[in-house]
């Protein structure tokens, strides 16, 4: 591969528009689909492991059943032809997701998995290393960042003095989100040793930390911690910050806001744990309810 699949991506269309008699829509629906995911996997598509494809299903976690799946087709197809066609000798499109007819709850965490990650980062013995793992994690997890949000932070999104960072999310929506003092502590931590000249919070030789790298760095963090780096991704920690904060008394409105769901019907993946807090409150807190007292 030169510098994008774009070749092998047009020669894949051109046998689905000649052989399979793929509709024009069909083609430019194909074609948007693949050159995003090999954009996000840093223009290597073509090349990608399952870990990589693994990564892709998180970056589309939050997306319509209809565009997880028709992505997920699309990317099947591809590799198919890439072996097919002797581009490659496997097919690892098998670790790609088949949204099924109801959105479930993602994979979440316990506030002590949280905890068992947090202290395998602070046994990293590099002083450097160990403060940034410390510095993802609690950003991933005390504000409930999207990963892409989270490697491409800008150093002036952070203000040691501001309770809130100014992140840049989806579509190119400004929002703020809340910094726990926790989180702000381990960013001052990691910040003298970040290398100097880059405008990303987390710079990499190139440019920012990428997701994939995100993505393997969060992986080899939980199987140091003891979990099975399997349930364990950046996703996966947006998610138990979601559902921690319900489960502490947030409401779904003031969740959207947090993770910065443009419809509420995002959010809404939530419901049952909202629902499950709101059963107890009316079972504490009813007047009509009291148990002991046999009140009706």
């Amino acid at each position: 591969m030169i510098q994008s699949d774009l070749p092998l991506i047009e020669r894949f269309l051109e046998m689905m528009a000649a052989e399979r008699g793929a509709a024009k829509n069909t083609l430019l629906a194909y074609r948007s689909d693949l050159v995003a995911a090999d954009l996000i996997l840093d223009c290597r598509l073509s090349e990608a492991t399952t870990s990589d494809l693994e990564s892709l299903n998180d970056h589309w976690s939050e997306l319509e059943r209809s565009s997880q799946s028709r992505k997920s087709s699309t990317l099947r197809r591809y590799f198919s032809f890439l072996e097919e066609e002797g581009f490659r000798a496997d097919d690892p499109s098998g670790a790609l997701s088949r949204p099924g007819k109801s959105r479930r709850l993602p994979k979440t965490l316990t506030v002590e998995d949280i905890s068992a990650m947090i202290s395998a980062a602070n046994e990293i013995i590099n002083d450097a290393d160990r403060a940034r793992m410390v510095a993802l994690l609690e950003l991933l997890y005390g504000s409930g960042l999207r990963a892409t949000e989270l490697v491409s932070l800008p150093v002036r999104a952070f203000s040691a003095d501001r309770p809130f960072l100014i992140i840049a999310g989806k579509g190119g929506k400004e929002r703020l989100v809340p910094l726990s003092d926790k989180a702000r502590a381990a960013v001052q931590a990691w910040l003298p040793f970040k290398p100097a000249g880059s405008p990303w919070l987390f710079p990499s030789r190139v440019g920012h930390v990428s997701r994939i790298r995100l993505f393997q760095m969060i992986k080899d963090i939980a199987g140091k911690a003891g979990l099975d780096p399997d349930r364990v991704s950046p996703h996966v920690l947006r998610h138990a910050f979601a559902t921690h904060l319900l489960e502490g008394g947030a409401d779904l409105r003031a969740l959207q806001t947090l993770l910065g769901h443009a419809d509420i019907s995002t959010t809404e993946i939530y419901t049952h744990v909202d629902s499950k807090r709101l059963v107890e409150l009316v079972n504490r807190a009813h007047p009509l309810v009291d148990v002991k007292g046999g009140r009706d």
